[in-house]
């Protein structure tokens, strides 16, 4: 089913004007959402726990509150913390401070599909989900343009809940490059199927495997690291750009012609019904409840998992080469999920 995509011209702009926003987190896209929205002329404060986050968002000039304090003193109150503490910030902090008419935003449907946080009925529950990292939301916003975003209503309790979704959108810059409509249950469900089968799992299974191939083969895992990790940028970046038919047209006709009878083969029937499994486990619950048993575990699996990608022979061996490429910015600094 196609969906309309709306620009700035098609957003009515006087529902937020004389609102507070409080950002619950100031990690990547709560920095990037909070000063755009700023920067927009609306009124923005932030709620979050003493520490570096805390820090930064005072460095930034904004009027920093405990979570409850802010959430008490806002109209709207934007849910920025990772999905795995959300629930627990909002049921000791920020549910008993919501005011019958209060908004409360997400970025992510997570919580409210899988039911973690389940609102009052005298508030508006609203989404707008970036398609982009914060750094880029801040970035593009910054020079004039934006990132595209999904926009939802869960609970209109107001009765203008689209139009409360949509303006907070065209305040991050949003609307400068597309809004596309979708709901709670098809953002989570679209968007973690992305990240594990294509857009992180599905990649970096292959990478993994392309360099065991190789190195299992006898080449070098230096040139295979090369082949396999390093050049997936250039690939992305030109399908990013103009798609498949631009990727195509700016390689050989050796490797389009390879790709064509070759790729089918390696991501086959078996690849897809493990999509569809996936999928299947994303749509049934099973996976959140996977992670959030993990999670309050204290997580024994994800660092496990973690610690075994960290420690592969194909993360050290990049590690290596990309110590000696300064045009890499910040390589091999990462860092985990922040409030």
């Amino acid at each position: 089913m196609n969906v309309e995509m709306l620009y700035d011209k098609d957003v009515q702009t006087n529902y937020l004007a004389d609102k507070t926003i409080a950002f619950i987190g100031y990690g990547a896209q709560g920095h990037a959402q909070a000063n755009n929205l700023r920067d927009s002329g609306y009124n923005v404060i932030i709620g979050i726990r003493p520490g570096k986050s805390f820090d930064n968002a005072k460095i930034d000039g904004f009027d920093v509150y405990p979570v409850a304090e802010a959430a008490k003193k806002a109209d709207w109150i934007q849910m920025l913390t990772p999905d795995e503490v959300m629930a627990d910030v909002y049921k000791k902090e920020v549910a008993d401070n919501l005011e019958p008419g209060n908004i409360l935003g997400f970025s992510h449907g997570f919580n409210i599909h899988y039911k973690e946080i389940v609102p009052p009925a005298n508030v508006d529950v609203v989404m707008m989900a970036p398609k982009g990292p914060g750094n880029l939301c801040r970035r593009t916003y910054k020079e004039g343009f934006g990132v595209p975003a999904l926009y939802a209503t869960y609970q209109d309790y107001s009765g203008h809940a689209e139009d409360l979704s949509k303006e907070f959108a065209k305040g991050n810059g949003a609307a400068r490059a597309g809004l596309l409509e979708t709901t709670f249950k098809e953002e989570t469900e679209e968007d973690l199927f992305g990240e594990q089968n294509v857009l992180m799992g599905g990649v970096t299974a292959l990478i993994e495997t392309g360099f065991e191939v190789l190195t299992e083969a006898g080449y070098s895992p230096q040139l295979a690291y090369f082949e396999v990790e390093h050049e997936m940028k250039l690939i992305c970046d030109l399908i990013y750009e103009g798609g498949f038919n631009k990727m195509y047209a700016d390689c050989s006709n050796t490797s389009e012609y390879g790709s064509y009878v070759v790729g089918p083969k390696v991501i086959g029937k078996e690849s897809k019904q493990a999509m569809k499994d996936a999928l299947k486990r994303i749509q049934n619950g099973e996976f959140a409840r996977e992670f959030m048993d993990d999670y309050r575990a204290g997580f024994p699996e994800l660092y496990k998992l973690r610690e075994r990608s960290a420690n592969s022979q194909l993360s050290q061996v990049g590690a290596e080469l990309r110590s000696h490429m300064p045009f890499v910015k910040d390589a091999d600094k990462y860092s985990t999920p922040a409030e």
